[in-house]
């Protein structure tokens, strides 16, 4: 109280009318104020962790990991304080697709994104990204299970080659794979693509024409791709946007908390689950 009404009354007026010796007051004080600096601190190395990613829920649920319990009002004066502002407080632009794959085949994830087995679902889409002065182009794989994008590609042509490369640089035997799925995009159509799913015994999904919210796991990674490594960014070369997607990738399974996850990492998530 003391404190909140310093700028009205003198601090002995209150102490002597709260019976408190003053120097109990400027104690508690500078300790408050200690604590105060040490907390902004760790707000700004968690939030500059996130790479300018994390709000108040999230810096919330790290710094509770670091056995700090603090109100995400509190977060958010420090955050003002300090200037940080997060990649999602901006609005972003969502271009339209534009062709579509007239495939008769349909939708048999049927929107159960929840999955409880490993592999068994996997999810994909593509965005765009500025190299130089032209748009390159940036495909993922995500296991439904844990969130885990477990293959990744990128370069200049929105093709199905992009997507068969995404395939190759998946880690896991595919033969676990069961199911993919993704929107009714052009690139999505191809006999090498057909065959290589075959080859694997992996069934086939797609979106109902026109429905995103099919695809929603996989539209609501390709947003925060855009917004945590797109946004603002141009790459000088096609080497340097493999380099920080290879770096991007590594940070969004084994770091970046996932409120889908119950804040934990795809990493984490898979580990607690075994």
């Amino acid at each position: 109280m003391i404190r909140n009404n310093r700028h009205k009354y003198s601090v002995s007026a209150m102490c002597d009318v709260l019976q408190m010796a003053r120097s109990t007051y400027y104690y508690e004080a500078k300790i408050r104020d200690d604590q105060d600096e040490e907390l902004s601190e760790l707000i700004v190395d968690i939030f500059k962790n996130s790479r300018d990613n994390y709000g108040q829920r999230k810096i919330k649920i790290e710094l509770r990991k670091k056995g700090w319990t603090v109100s995400r009002r509190r977060i958010g004066r420090i955050m003002k304080e300090q200037g940080l502002v997060s990649k999602y407080t901006v609005a972003q632009f969502k271009p339209a697709k534009t062709s579509c794959n007239e495939s008769e085949i349909g939708n048999t994830l049927n929107r159960e994104f929840n999955q409880e087995q490993e592999l068994k679902v996997v999810v994909s889409d593509l965005t765009y990204v500025r190299v130089q002065q032209k748009w390159h182009y940036i495909c993922v794989l995500v296991d439904l299970y844990n969130r885990e994008i477990i293959g990744y590609s990128a370069g200049p042509h929105k093709s199905a080659e992009l997507v068969q490369r995404a395939f190759a640089s998946v880690k896991y035997n595919l033969q676990r794979l069961e199911l993919f799925h993704t929107d009714r995009g052009s690139e999505f159509k191809n006999k090498l693509i057909d065959q290589a799913l075959e080859t694997f015994g992996i069934e086939r999904s797609l979106s109902e024409k026109g429905t995103p919210y099919d695809n929603a796991v996989a539209e609501a990674t390709f947003k925060t791709i855009k917004t945590e490594f797109v946004r603002g960014a141009v790459f000088s070369s096609q080497q340097e946007l493999d380099l920080e997607l290879f770096d991007y990738v590594h940070w969004f399974n084994t770091i970046r908390i996932h409120g889908s996850l119950d804040y934990l990492t795809p990493t984490e998530y898979k580990l607690m689950n075994l």
